[in-house]
């Protein structure tokens, strides 16, 4: 059984103009690496005495940097990232604001976007990466059962709480703000949703 924390890069230039990013990648902004540093040190209150920490990540940048930030912050290990744990691939909306979005293709959940990764594939993929991050946690910690803290990305993490939760959240009208944090217990195959924090939309 498996603590497993995933946490929501923090901002970007592209996040604070209400611009889609996916696979593009987007470096983190000030205001993102301060939500990383004040993120870390939140963590390093909550994970006191919780044993063994690994940090890992999606290799897009702002996911790597933020991760990066928080495991040093915690005085562990620099995290290992995953191309599997990249943000759900938009196509052809990539770079367009959000409402433009809405306006050409509809709301997040019914959006059908020309070459945009199906919810599907970004379930199966997510979810191997998740359970590779784990194992090679596992790994690196044994025999002792670490903490695995993974920095991904907000549609990836929706993605995960539809799955862990059978479709009950997040609830309609919800979003995953920048260095949020989401906590599951991973048990062999199995996820469930021990708490997730999300915001109204705008």
């Amino acid at each position: 059984m498996t603590t497993l924390i995933l946490v929501r890069h923090g901002e970007t230039d592209w996040n604070a103009a209400r611009r889609i990013q996916g696979s593009t990648d987007i470096a983190l902004n000030d205001t993102g690496r301060a939500q990383a540093r004040e993120l870390a040190e939140r963590l390093r209150g909550e994970l006191a005495g919780a044993g063994r920490l690994v940090v890992s990540a999606s290799d897009l940048s702002r996911a790597a940097e933020t991760a990066q930030i928080i495991a040093a912050r915690l005085g562990v290990d620099p995290p290992r990232t995953y191309r599997q744990l990249r943000e759900r691939s938009y196509g052809i909306a990539e770079g367009v604001s959000v409402d433009e979005m809405r306006r050409r293709w509809g709301s997040w959940a019914d959006a059908d976007i020309p070459e945009a990764e199906s919810w599907p594939d970004v379930r199966r993929r997510a979810l191997a990466g998740l359970q590779r991050a784990v194992r090679d946690a596992r790994r690196e910690t044994a025999p002792s059962g670490p903490t695995v803290i993974v920095v991904t990305h907000g549609a990836l993490i929706r993605e995960v709480i539809r799955h862990a939760s059978s479709g009950a959240f997040p609830h309609e009208g919800e979003r995953l703000a920048n260095a949020s944090t989401h906590t599951f217990l991973l048990e062999r195959d199995r996820l469930s949703v021990r708490s997730y924090a999300a915001v109204p939309l705008a």
